[in-house]
């Protein structure tokens, strides 16, 4: 017969699954990687030129290392590669057949070909919520070193300093500096520039750092108070870069998450057609008043008509382009100062310009129309996928009503911010520029649903 018992029949209680040393070792490395990517000026400034070849030959053998083996035992979707970035890849390399300046073509093309390994690599290994938290990690030691380092130049060196610690030479511009030690000059108008050693390239990367530690921190991570910490630091050195690409960008993206915001509202296919309409007519609206307005806008915020020297640079350029329209004059991403080629073509502030300050007008000097048919089909596949990633709802099954997970927000924002930086600047088509495109595009093909099917564990590598 049936006894009262004091024991349950409960499974007993037990301690959570905890992850091996190897995955953990892999998401910490995957930061670095970024980070490595984020501040690549940084090891510049700090070590040197051969120093910061060593850290990319380091994280290149490294990735190799760790990936190589993985796929020679579990293999890897092929039909999910971003094969339009790795034709641009593979045209970028051909070019070197007709290159005005085949040494730079090659250089560059290594660091091309080393930031779309990365990018594969960690979209191929690291789940959507891995990817955030590798982002969110690496744009802390940004914003943290960088206010470190501007306060150490202020108020215990108090004097500017020059890349690799060398002491001023007679008659150098003070453009040459890594960190001038501006952060309490707010009210002269003075900008810092950060470990990066760049006011727009630091604006740039405050703007996707609000973007990463907004969304990192409405996935309720431990310790979520101080994400309100982090977005205030970056807040400051937005403010403090002075950037007006990057309040482009910062608005751009701003755009992008109100109208997915309105677009998921939608309840029926009629519905999302009124809307698509109605974004349509706003945004032909506010090209107009963009086109009226340009020149008070441009004074608002302290520019003035030829976008600081931008225009002579396009003019310039182009005139080169048009040269060989059809292939370009040969891949070097950015251009190679020292190669005599680009070595006081260009000249800005006394330093010889490394690129032509808008991607695509770049991609078509370099790589003709046929490199910029391959881009645009890229960044066109990117921002399809990413468009749709965040706006229809996570279905796999017959419930149409699953919550949006929050980390369905990144890659729409990160692409928006990448194609506003490209009207004033190439990042986008270089280094960590490039290594999110790609990272993007592979992961958006790969795991098309946050926590779902490919992107429940890094494929490949147990997670547990």
């Amino acid at each position: 017969m049936a006894q009262i018992s004091r024991y349950t029949v409960d499974t007993p209680p037990a301690a959570p699954e905890r992850e091996g040393t190897a995955h953990l070792f892999l998401r910490a490395y995957a930061a670095f990687v970024i980070f490595s990517g984020f501040a690549h000026t940084a090891w510049w400034n700090l070590l040197g030129q051969g120093g910061a070849a060593v850290v990319l030959a380091l994280t290149t053998v490294v990735t190799l290392a760790i990936w190589v083996p993985l796929l020679r035992r579990h293999g890897i979707r092929w039909r999910r590669l971003p094969w339009l970035s790795l034709a641009y890849v593979a045209w970028a390399l051909v070019s070197v057949l007709w290159s005005g300046w085949p040494g730079a073509t090659l250089l560059t093309w290594t660091l091309l070909a080393a930031g779309t390994l990365q990018g594969l690599f960690i979209a191929h290994q690291l789940t959507w919520h891995e990817i955030l938290r590798a982002l969110d990690a690496a744009l802390k030691w940004v914003m943290g070193l960088s206010i470190a380092i501007e306060l150490w130049v202020a108020l215990i060196r108090r004097e500017p300093l020059l890349p690799n610690f060398v002491s001023p030479p007679e008659g150098f511009d003070p453009h040459w500096y890594w960190v001038r030690g501006n952060l309490f000059d707010a009210l002269i108008g003075e900008r810092i520039q950060g470990i990066v050693g760049n006011a727009n390239y630091l604006g740039i990367l405050c703007v996707v750092a609000f973007a990463v530690f907004a969304i990192r921190m409405a996935t309720h991570p431990p310790h979520a108070a101080m994400q309100t910490v982090w977005i205030a630091i970056a807040a400051v050195l937005f403010v403090r870069s002075g950037s007006a690409t990057a309040l482009g960008a910062f608005g751009g993206a701003f755009v992008v998450l109100l109208a997915v915001l309105v677009m998921r509202r939608a309840r029926t296919a009629g519905e999302r057609s009124r809307r698509y309409l109605l974004f349509a007519g706003v945004g032909a609206v506010g090209a107009v008043l963009v086109f009226q307005l340009w020149d008070r806008m441009l004074g608002m915020l302290g520019r003035d008509g030829s976008l600081t020297g931008r225009d002579e640079i396009w003019t310039t350029v182009w005139q080169r382009a048009a040269d060989h329209p059809i292939v370009g004059n040969g891949f070097s991403s950015p251009w190679v100062p020292w190669d005599p080629a680009f070595d006081g073509w260009i000249v800005d502030h006394g330093l010889s310009v490394f690129h032509a300050h808008n991607m695509w007008l770049d991609v078509f000097f370099q790589l003709g129309a046929v490199g910029v048919i391959l881009m645009f089909g890229v960044y066109a596949a990117l921002t399809w996928r990413a468009w749709f990633f965040a706006v229809d709802r996570p279905r796999w099954d017959l419930d149409a009503q699953r919550p949006y997970s929050p980390v369905s927000m990144l890659a729409p924002l990160l692409v928006a911010m990448l194609l506003v930086q490209g009207l004033t600047e190439s990042g986008p088509i270089m280094l960590w520029g490039w290594t999110l495109a790609v990272l993007l595009s592979f992961k958006l093909k790969l795991a098309p649903i946050v926590g779902v099917g490919a992107d429940e564990a890094p494929v490949g590598t147990p997670a547990r």
